[in-house]
């Protein structure tokens, strides 16, 4: 055997370890590639989920399924409501969970954001939640079109200072509860023929004298106030 076909023999085995491996380059190639193939995967599932959640839509079928599983994980329980007079803070009432995480939902939605005070009766209630704006229509097509049980055997009663829920305005044997709107209780000590008919929520823990306020401006026909009073924020307090 000759020293060339000697040396051919050698560095075979180096050849074909070198064409069955990657070298040091291509493997780092290969890894970056990986990992941006990884976080990609990763972008597009974050994506996909916001997709999802923005599409989600409440209807009668699944709302109670919907805040059943919603309230399980609440850990808060105020919201703050600012408007032109000042503000006041609702605390809400753990016992009644349904229309307790459909408000801290809608909240966190910013729904009543540029809803409006629209019903004041005088040393009664102040009904807010609505307005006469497009976008509140709007706003509330994109959340979903759904009613709330009545939930009124909990031991709470429209005592002054307490947020309750009013019923539909459709044909509503049922009492069931319009969850875009909320009333006060104005009434000194409280209004309790309302027991019983309409859910009380939760209760005006500070700032009732803004509540008061509001219910002491001039109105006009069906109760509208003449100049309109707009929720400019509400935020959940965590």
């Amino acid at each position: 055997m000759t020293i060339r076909n000697s040396f051919r023999l050698a560095i075979l085995p180096l050849i074909f370890l070198a064409s069955c491996g990657e070298s040091p380059k291509e493997k780092q190639k290969t890894t970056v590639q990986e990992e941006v193939k990884k976080d990609t995967v990763q972008i597009d599932s974050s994506k996909i989920q916001k997709e999802k959640e923005e599409e989600f839509v409440l209807t009668e079928e699944n709302a109670i399924d919907f805040f059943f599983e919603y309230q399980k994980d609440l850990k808060v329980d105020k919201v703050k409501i600012t408007t032109r007079f000042g503000s006041f803070t609702v605390q809400l009432f753990d016992n009644v969970p349904y229309h307790k995480a459909n408000f801290i939902y809608l909240t966190r939605k910013g729904y009543f954001n540029d809803t409006q005070f629209h019903r004041i009766v005088k040393n009664f209630i102040i009904q807010g939640g609505n307005s006469d704006d497009r976008k509140t229509g709007k706003k509330r097509s994109e959340i979903g079109r759904y009613l709330l049980p009545p939930d009124t055997r909990k031991g709470h009663k429209h005592h002054r200072g307490v947020i309750s829920m009013p019923s539909s305005e459709i044909d509503n044997p049922h009492m069931l509860a319009s969850p875009y709107e909320f009333f006060i209780v104005v009434t000194k000590p409280g209004s309790y023929h309302l027991d019983g008919e309409f859910t009380p929520f939760g209760k005006v823990i500070e700032g009732m004298d803004v509540v008061d306020k509001i219910n002491s401006v001039e109105i006009g026909e069906g109760d509208w106030p003449q100049q309109n009073i707009y929720i400019q924020k509400a935020e959940v307090i965590e």
